[in-house]
C-alpha cells in the first residue's frame, strides 16, 4: 500500500525529534519529521535565517527524504505553518511531487505579520516572551548550558517567522486545513481564516482543546483530523 507521505515541519527552537512518536501513531500516513539545519542531528550546520532561503534549501533536500511517486501532505505549526506553505509553493514550482493538502497550524496567513514582537529583546526578556507567546517553557531551557545552545536557534527561528511576509497572493490549486488551539491567544480564529486565500481549492478550518501548543497534549487527535480531511 503506497501511503501519502505527511512531511511535519517544527515550530521555532524545535527539532524533528519532536514528531518522531508520530510515526507509530498513524497507519494512514508515513510521518516523515523534516529536520532544519543549526539543532539535533544537523547542528553543526547553519542555520536558516529566512523563509524562502529555508523553502529552497529543504525542497532541494526533499528527494534523498520522500518517494516522488507517493502523494504528499504537508504540516506545518506556527514558524512551521509557513515553512510548510513556502515548501508547497516550491514543490508545485518543480512539478516534480503531486502535494494533496496542506495542514497549517497556529500562525497568522502568509500576509499579516505577527502582532506580538519577540526580536530584539535581551535573552530574558525573550525567552519570557517566547513562553507567553506559546503558553509553553521546554524544559531544557531551564539548564544554563542547555539554554546557550538552544538561544541562538530559537532567535534565528523567531526573527524568520517575525520577518516573513509572502511574495505573491497567487493561490495554490491545493486543499487547506487551518487548525489553531481552542484557547490559543496568539491567533484567533478570524486570522487563522486569513488563509482561506492561500488556496483556490477547499479551505477547511477546525481546532482542538488547548491553547497554542496544544498539538503537544494532543497528537492523536490531530493526525485523525488530517486523515479525515486528506484521505
Amino acid at each position: 500500500m503506497n501511503k501519502p507521505q505527511l512531511l511535519c515541519l517544527p515550530f521555532a527552537g524545535a527539532g524533528a525529534s519532536f514528531f518522531s512518536e508520530w510515526k507509530s501513531m498513524t497507519e494512514r500516513f508515513d510521518v516523515v519529521p523534516i529536520q532544519l539545519p543549526g539543532r539535533e542531528k544537523r547542528f553543526c550546520e547553519p542555520f536558516f535565517t529566512d523563509v524562502f532561503e529555508a523553502s529552497a534549501g529543504l525542497a532541494s533536500e526533499l528527494p534523498g527524504l520522500v518517494d516522488p511517486d507517493r502523494d504528499i501532505v504537508l504540516f506545518g505549526h506556527s514558524l512551521g505553518a509557513v515553512l510548510a506553505y513556502e515548501l508547497t509553493r516550491a514543490l508545485v514550482r518543480q512539478g516534480n511531487h503531486r502535494v494533496i493538502g496542506l495542514a497549517v497550524s497556529g500562525s497568522p496567513d502568509p500576509w499579516t505579520p505577527r502582532k506580538e514582537r519577540a526580536t530584539g529583546l535581551d535573552d530574558e526578556k525573550f525567552l519570557a516572551r517566547v513562553s507567553e507567546f506559546a503558553g509553553y517553557t521546554h524544559s531544557a531551557l531551564e539548564d544554563p548550558l542547555m539554554r546557550e545552545l538552544l538561544l541562538p536557534v530559537m532567535r534565528a527561528d523567531v526573527e524568520m517567522h517575525e520577518k516573513y511576509k509572502a511574495r505573491t497572493d497567487t493561490a495554490l490549486d491545493i486543499p487547506i486545513l487551518m487548525v489553531r488551539g481552542d484557547d490559543d491567544e496568539l491567533i484567533s480564529s478570524e486570522e487563522l481564516q486569513g488563509w482561506v486565500r492561500a488556496t483556490s481549492a477547499n479551505a477547511h478550518a477546525d481546532s482542538l482543546p488547548g491553547g497554542h501548543m496544544y498539538l503537544t497534549e494532543r497528537p492523536g487527535e490531530l493526525l485523525e483530523m488530517l486523515e479525515r480531511r486528506f484521505l
